[in-house]
């Protein structure tokens, strides 16, 4: 399992991009991917990099729909290799779940 966390919004459009990111969290809700939006980033579930990478390209592409014309993209990744892991198991390793 990938978990990513991403922030992505303009930056060339005021102040309030709030009309943006509520856009990008449709797209990220609608992917069917599990997900879980927070007050500055979104962390995702995904299967693999490609299934991830295709999501960020979606939450840009809406971006550029709407018109912006310079997009902040902010992508962290945790690719664990020796065992399955989850944004639940790491919540519950920290007993936070």
């Amino acid at each position: 399992m990938i978990i990513g966390e991403l922030a992505i919004f303009p930056t060339s459009e005021g102040v309030s991009v709030s009309r943006y990111v509520k856009e990008v969290v449709n797209v990220i809700e609608n992917s069917g991917l599990k997900s879980y939006t927070g007050g500055m980033a979104t962390t995702i579930e995904a299967p693999d990099l490609k299934a991830l990478f295709e999501l960020v390209e979606k939450t840009h592409q809406v971006l550029v729909d709407m018109g912006a014309q310079r997009i902040h993209i902010d992508l962290r990744v945790d690719h664990r290799l020796d065992k399955e892991a989850s944004v639940l198991s790491k919540l519950r390793s920290i007993d936070k779940s």
